[in-house]
């Protein structure tokens, strides 16, 4: 009986000290967790855009549809010639395919039925340049109005701008919000009588385009502007720093 209760005193022992070795590791490990420094390093940069986008459309309608075609060719002629004329060149200048519609009027007579008459057909065709001559592209888009008064029935779009290096300059600003963020949280342990530790964890935000000077919201899902010219880059770097 006596040699009973010392083994079962053992165990007890025993299990009393693995129990309390756990605890301790399990405090250790909490203790670890908690103490870390939470920041969000920033950057951001201005740029101007290389590259410009823009489009217009024009059309014809006629009862006769070679006519209505052969109206379209001339002034997909004329087009040409005032984007050349502009100093844009040819190649970089792109017609789409003709749109082919037959157009009708609806009616209704006395008795409620309807019916439709023929009024001719429509046909329209758009005009596309990409460039890295953004002055040229832009003086081209605001002049081309005057070919309306040569009887072309046109519509000028507006152009979009886009950045040839998007990729570099997103790496660029990575590592510049990084070391945001490690200096603000070297300052921050500094301050609190410490010293920084390991990287724990980083997350990469949103990269953020928005123009230049405007009142554009960040979205969730991120901005990327391409109505202006000169437009800013901006992204965020949450990181999480042990301490010594």
């Amino acid at each position: 009986m006596k040699s009973s209760n010392i083994i079962i005193a053992c165990i007890g022992g025993i299990a009393l000290i693995i129990f309390s070795l756990i605890l301790s590791n399990a405090y250790k490990y909490k203790y670890r967790v908690n103490n870390t420094i939470n920041v969000t390093g920033n950057a951001k940069k201005d740029f101007e855009s290389d590259i410009v986008k823009w489009s217009a459309d024009y059309s014809r309608k006629s009862m006769d549809l070679s006519q209505a075609s052969e109206q379209l060719r001339q002034d997909r002629e004329l087009v040409k010639q005032f984007l050349v004329g502009q100093g844009i060149d040819a190649k970089e200048i792109l017609f789409n395919a003709v749109n082919i519609n037959r157009e009708f009027s609806y009616h209704s007579d006395g008795n409620g039925n309807s019916y439709n008459t023929f009024t001719g057909y429509s046909l329209s065709q758009n005009v596309s340049v990409e460039s890295k001559e953004l002055d040229k592209v832009d003086n081209a888009s605001r002049e081309i109005s005057t070919l309306i008064s040569q009887g072309l029935e046109l519509s000028s779009n507006t152009p979009n701008y886009y950045y040839s290096r998007l990729e570099d300059l997103k790496l660029e600003l990575i590592s510049q919000a990084s070391d945001n963020a490690k200096q603000r949280a070297e300052n921050i342990a500094k301050q609190a009588g410490s010293s920084l530790g390991s990287l724990v964890r980083a997350d990469l935000g949103i990269f953020q385009i928005t123009g230049q000077n405007d009142n554009e919201e960040y979205s969730y899902g991120g901005v990327f502007n391409t109505t202006s010219r000169n437009k800013t880059a901006n992204i965020t770097v949450k990181t999480s720093y042990g301490t010594n």
